[in-house]
């Protein structure tokens, strides 16, 4: 069962909240960071190149010392205050009709080392060295993780009671997604939550966060190592997550689009194609308009956007696994058949001829990255749903780079934990 305890964020008054909130760090470059950043945006902590001109390198010592220095400016002016109480915290995010309900709460670093808290990606050695400089600099988790957890009935009734009650912050953003936030300051209620996750949820899920959630409990083992007189109690063994009830969340599709065809002619990719997939005309260019954007209808049905037309691709029989957790998945099925087999592309990770788009950005983007030139042909795929990501999670499974797409993103600054 995993372990999870209340703390006492640091985080904005109430007046300030929506000068301080900002979107995470890595969804914006140094240049949007700076457009966006107002004075007593959180960006200033988190992007803090952005507060030279012209920007420094993100990762230099100058900028961490900035991220330092303005960290500490934040709580001295009073833009940032520790609350007095440990208490959790339900976060609720709403995009269009639907809002998903979360528990701000801290999980222990041990849950990660023993593969309670479950990851479905694989990370990268200098991504997670880079987020533990962050957390060991600032001696705080400044950003949350995202977790998910399996449904549970009591702790749904808790969230629900405490989210009936006056919201401590209630706000769009730039998205117009609302951020709403409500302290559970009842005692009872704080117990129960801790017990309920200690006794009833085998696991964490880590959604959204996969380098955070290695950085944080690396720096929780260094600290560990370097304390002689280590109990297990400290603070430094705890690290900041959103959770959420697996039924409430949606996965957006995570889209493809490559450079060129690897030497075919769109008429000869075409025919190759037919060998794996049942291949038709989608939709056209009509009138002057241009072709009508197709979205995969179901699992093992993808739309391609080629010469200014959508095609609907679908899996022949005997290409794929329904039985194995990564051969079902569409992004195994198009990195086999199609990227790696007719593209060439064999590392998703390293190949520069491939980029990505997640969902939210729509359909309209892959045919306008084509059309524009940049681009040669974009593959769009049905979402992997939780079941997937879950399946794939407790059989010690990793998928493929770039598979899930979650969103809205867990805004920033609404609540910080610090390792004191």
């Amino acid at each position: 069962m995993v372990r999870v305890k209340p703390f006492a964020a640091i985080r904005p008054p109430k007046d300030l909240v929506t000068e301080v909130a900002a979107p995470p760090y890595d969804v914006l470059n140094s240049q949007e960071a700076f457009q966006m950043a107002g004075e007593k945006s959180l960006l200033h902590i988190t992007r803090p190149e952005i507060d030279f001109t012209p920007f420094v390198d993100e990762h230099s010592q100058p900028a961490y010392d900035k991220a330092v220095e303005n960290f500490k400016s934040w709580k001295e002016a009073g833009w940032l205050a520790q609350d007095e109480k440990a208490q959790y915290y339900v976060y609720a995010q709403t995009m269009g009709k639907r809002t998903q309900f979360g528990l701000v709460l801290c999980a222990h670093t041990d849950d990660y080392a023993n593969g309670i808290i479950k990851k479905h990606e694989l990370t990268r050695k200098d991504k997670e060295d880079d987020r533990m400089v962050h957390v060991r600099i600032q001696n705080a988790n400044i950003e949350p993780v995202f977790f998910a957890y399996k449904d549970n009935d009591e702790l749904n009734a808790i969230v629900a009671k405490t989210a009936a009650g006056k919201p401590e912050y209630k706000f769009k953003d730039e998205n117009n997604f609302t951020h709403t936030l409500w302290p559970v300051s009842c005692d009872a209620d704080i117990a129960r939550i801790t017990e309920i996750f200690t006794i009833d949820i085998d696991a964490f899920y880590v959604a959204d966060g996969h380098h955070r959630t290695a950085a944080a409990a690396r720096v929780g083992a260094e600290k560990r190592d370097q304390n002689p007189n280590h109990t297990g109690e400290e603070e430094y063994n705890w690290f900041m997550a959103v959770c959420f009830p697996q039924s409430q969340l949606a996965i957006l599709d995570y889209n493809r689009v490559v450079k060129d065809l690897n030497g075919y002619s769109e008429e000869d990719f075409l025919k190759a194609l037919e060998e794996d997939f049942e291949v038709s005309l989608a939709s056209k260019p009509r009138c002057g308009r241009p072709a009508k954007a197709y979205q995969p209808a179901s699992l093992h049905n993808f739309s391609m956007y080629l010469g200014k037309n959508w095609y609907s691709l679908t899996a022949k029989e005997g290409r794929y696994d329904d039985n194995d957790p990564i051969g079902v998945l569409d992004v195994t099925i198009l990195s086999q058949l199609v990227l790696d087999k007719l593209l060439g592309i064999k590392d998703l990770r390293t190949d520069k001829r491939i980029d990505f788009v997640g969902g939210i950005r729509g359909l309209k983007e892959l045919s306008g990255r084509v059309d524009s030139g940049e681009m040669k042909v974009a593959f769009a795929l049905y979402p992997v749903s939780m079941d997937q990501l879950i399946r794939i999670a407790d059989t010690g499974n990793i998928m493929p780079p770039k598979t899930t797409w979650f969103e809205p993103k867990l805004r920033s600054g609404l609540a910080i934990h610090s390792l004191e």
